[in-house]
């Protein structure tokens, strides 16, 4: 009976794990890639659990209990981020997102100590009041819930997903790589960020047997005394890159026109077009669906980015990724998915 136990969980660790590779294969900016990521880390924690024998309950319950922890703490995390943001970036509204999405989750994982309350309570202290309690905000609650905790787990899904895409070795001897633009200073000099994002370009194009050209991308803002990619060049050139080795795309002002313009340019010059994108590690997966989407075939690569900025940065990765028609339909049927069993015990009582 152990042994038929270990080989069947093995057979499901197999199957979900072959499923994630071969869709990772085919493309790796499939958002189907997050979900397939989970079942097939999920049926590998079985196996082990298996093959650990009486002790698999003990290491399952450990690791349900880390996670319930990290599911708590997000929100505490995110607030305490959120407002070392606003200290070192200012008050802009994209910087209180990490601070918001705390607040929201921190009231979820209230309302759900409130509903425990109100399942364990006896009543024997002022039960009218109780009870009162919990017809009218009992509902309320439970959608606040459900909500948190859905919105929470996918987050982190997404979270584990990006960062996982960083592992994975990528093919040297790119012909293209794409550089993507960021604000600049008011004199025209790299933020760090964007010297970031240079830099890791500039390791790439050292690396390669064959050095690729690089493409620095991005327009110039209305407050920008030049472009963000002749910002870019100048960097490139003062770190010992060619000229004749950097092709200036400066007219665009969003992700999508960055790729789409470097395409443009890629596609009217002869040879290979073996492309890479270089942007911030959290900005790698949807630089990555833009370009499948635009008809680049491209590998990212993610550029160091500070540790207090990369929550608020996932955060908009998130969303925007979301705001897509598709994956909106997708998550939210997601969402009713969950939500309804919860909704058939609320209209049974």
């Amino acid at each position: 009976m152990y042994h038929s136990s270990i080989l069947v969980s093995l057979i499901i660790a197999l199957i979900f794990t072959g499923i994630f590779a071969l869709s990772m294969h085919r493309d790796r900016s499939r958002y189907r890639n997050v979900v397939f990521l989970l079942f097939a880390a999920g049926s590998v924690l079985f196996l082990i659990a298996d093959l650990m024998g009486e002790a698999g309950g003990i290491f399952m319950l450990i690791f349900a209990a880390a996670l319930l922890l990290l599911v708590l703490i997000l929100p505490i995390f995110l607030m305490v981020n959120g407002i070392t943001m606003l200290r070192r970036e200012g008050r802009k509204l994209a910087n209180f997102l990490s601070l918001a999405l705390g607040i929201f989750l921190f009231l979820g994982e209230i309302s759900l100590f409130l509903i425990g309350l109100f399942l364990f309570s006896d009543g024997n202290l002022a039960p009218s009041f109780v009870d009162s309690v919990k017809n009218a905000a009992y509902p309320a609650l439970l959608l606040l819930t459900v909500t948190t905790l859905y919105l929470s787990v996918t987050f982190l899904a997404f979270v584990f997903f990006c960062i996982f895409l960083q592992f994975i070795p990528i093919k040297r001897d790119f012909d293209y790589v794409i550089i993507h633009g960021a604000g600049i200073r008011k004199d025209g000099t790299v933020t760090k960020l964007l010297a970031e994002r240079c830099d890791k370009a500039i390791a790439v194009y050292r690396r390669d047997p064959t050095p690729p050209y690089l493409i620095p991308s991005g327009g110039q803002g209305r407050d920008e005394v030049c472009s963000e990619a002749e910002a870019m060049k100048k960097y490139l050139l003062q770190n010992g890159i060619p000229a004749e080795k950097i092709l200036v795309e400066d007219r665009s002002a969003t992700t999508r026109e960055n790729i789409e313009n470097s395409r443009d340019l890629i596609l009217k010059r002869p040879g290979r077009k073996y492309t890479a994108l270089v942007t911030s590690n959290y900005h790698v997966y949807r630089a990555m669906r833009y370009a499948k989407q635009s008809g680049l075939k491209a590998v990212g690569i993610g550029a160091h980015v500070a540790f207090y900025y990369w929550p608020s940065a996932i955060i908009r990765e998130f969303i925007a990724v979301h705001r897509e028609k598709k994956h909106l339909i997708y998550y939210l049927i997601g969402y009713l998915l969950v939500l309804l069993p919860f909704l058939i015990v609320l209209l049974e009582r």
